[in-house]
């Protein structure tokens, strides 16, 4: 096990460099320019001259590479040329917020999906199983932003059950040492401020998890109906396995691999749509920013924040990977 995990982080070191590169020509590769995106289109040359000088953007592609790795290696990812505050100072105040929205609704999808697919393969082809598949497709098929501004209407307008807007009320009074709000209320005992905060988070997470638990649910339900129908499952029912120790340590634990790798590739998901969703409801966390980053063409936090969430979804698959060690004692000694 030990083993795989060096060979993983291993290998996340080219994995990361490539990344940058790619990412690097793809922000320049976006038309106009941070000046143009600051000045407006009627700025003179001598102003744009100005800005592009002033934050290295005249300079041969390869010396701004090579000048913006250094500033990596040092901890430095730049500085805003929208907020004029340090790409690493922004993320750390809007991580937390993300963060907090993508753990719901990671929840959400994989308390729900996995019990639903599971539920459906054991009736398949009866009238549950038809629903669970039909109620798959239409989440998978509803964009995340339509389901968003429908949740916000429905819940927060007309009936009022939740917060329309935000991380938490503007009369909440609440101390965060971490940022992290939920967390937070619960650290300094500040109940009604955790309440307050989870509310908040509840229609974000349920719109930002919908297309992964339709997801998580198919998967699980194909992968229970395909090993209920294995040989040893066969054999050990014909042995005299009792039905929940058969389901429990043969059927589930077997069918959990496959069910493991799609809960790994759907955090990149919701990373991304966490943009959408984070812009709808004025949730302050990176997506809403990374997204005004792309309208401003800011190159800083634009390069800044993606390679974050890329170290992210890559410690994410590495957990996955050890995942499989617990599931399967097979894949520890590969």
């Amino acid at each position: 096990m030990v083993r795989l995990i060096l060979q993983r982080l291993a290998l996340l070191v080219p994995t990361l460099l490539g990344l940058s590169v790619l990412l690097f020509l793809w922000v320049r590769a976006l038309p106009g320019g941070p000046a143009t995106a600051l000045l407006g289109e009627r700025a003179t040359p001598e102003a744009v001259e100005r800005i592009n000088s002033l934050y290295g953007f005249d300079k041969p592609l390869l010396e701004q590479y090579l000048t913006w790795i250094g500033q990596l290696l040092q901890g430095n990812f730049g500085t805003s040329t929208r907020t004029q505050v340090p790409v690493l100072e922004e993320f750390l105040d809007r991580f937390p917020a993300t963060i907090e929205l993508t753990l719901l609704a990671l929840v959400f999808a994989v308390g729900i999906g996995i019990p639903l697919g599971y539920v459906a393969a054991r009736h398949q082809g009866k009238a549950l199983d038809h629903t669970t598949v039909v109620a798959s497709l239409l989440g998978v098929t509803v964009p995340v932003f339509f389901l968003a501004f429908l949740l916000k209407f429905l819940f927060a307008v007309q009936l009022g059950w939740f917060p329309s807007a935000g991380r938490q009320s503007p009369s909440m009074v609440a101390t965060h040492p971490t940022g992290f709000y939920v967390l937070d209320g619960l650290l300094t005992g500040e109940w009604d401020a955790a309440w307050d905060a989870l509310l908040h988070l509840v229609l974000p997470a349920i719109a930002l998890g919908s297309i992964p638990l339709a997801i998580i649910a198919r998967i699980t339900r194909a992968s229970v109906i395909e090993v209920q129908s294995a040989d040893y499952v066969r054999t050990a029912r014909a042995k005299g396995l009792r039905p929940p120790r058969l389901r429990r340590r043969v059927v589930i634990r077997n069918a959990m691999l496959p069910v493991a790798t799609t809960i790994g590739l759907q955090v990149g998901l919701l990373l991304s749509g966490a943009v959408l969703t984070e812009t709808v409801f004025a949730f302050n966390g990176i997506g809403s920013f990374l997204a005004a980053a792309v309208f401003n063409l800011d190159y800083a936090v634009l390069q800044g924040f993606i390679l974050f969430i890329a170290v992210v979804y890559a410690l994410v698959n590495l957990a996955v990977d050890v995942s499989y060690g617990l599931i399967d004692p097979r894949m520890r000694v590969r």
